[in-house]
């Protein structure tokens, strides 16, 4: 029995350390996520994603901190959120 106990024991861990990456999801693109892909993230509902759509409407956000100028998101709900979140590639130098 307890020989059994082992074996699950190990199978789980690797279920979790190998099967993490598979489940891994892309970051969310505040400049170009609907609001649909918005409300993926954790805290974020219809109206505050709505807020982050109106908010790059006028201003396409440069970095991800600036989600905090963004009404109803605060500290708290930006560190939930800051790890899943990119502004996209950085534009390409002119030569």
């Amino acid at each position: 029995m307890a020989r059994l106990m082992k074996l699950v024991v190990v199978l789980l861990l690797c279920g979790i350390f190998f099967g993490a990456p598979a489940f891994a999801q892309d970051k969310v693109n505040i400049n170009t996520a609907s609001v649909e892909q918005l409300t993926t993230l954790p805290g974020i509902g219809p109206a505050i994603a709505a807020k982050i759509v109106e908010h790059r409407e006028g201003h396409a956000f440069a970095n991800v901190e600036q989600v905090l100028d963004v009404k109803g998101i605060g500290q708290a709900k930006y560190n939930a959120i800051k790890d899943l979140i990119t502004v996209g590639e950085p534009a390409a130098k002119k030569q």
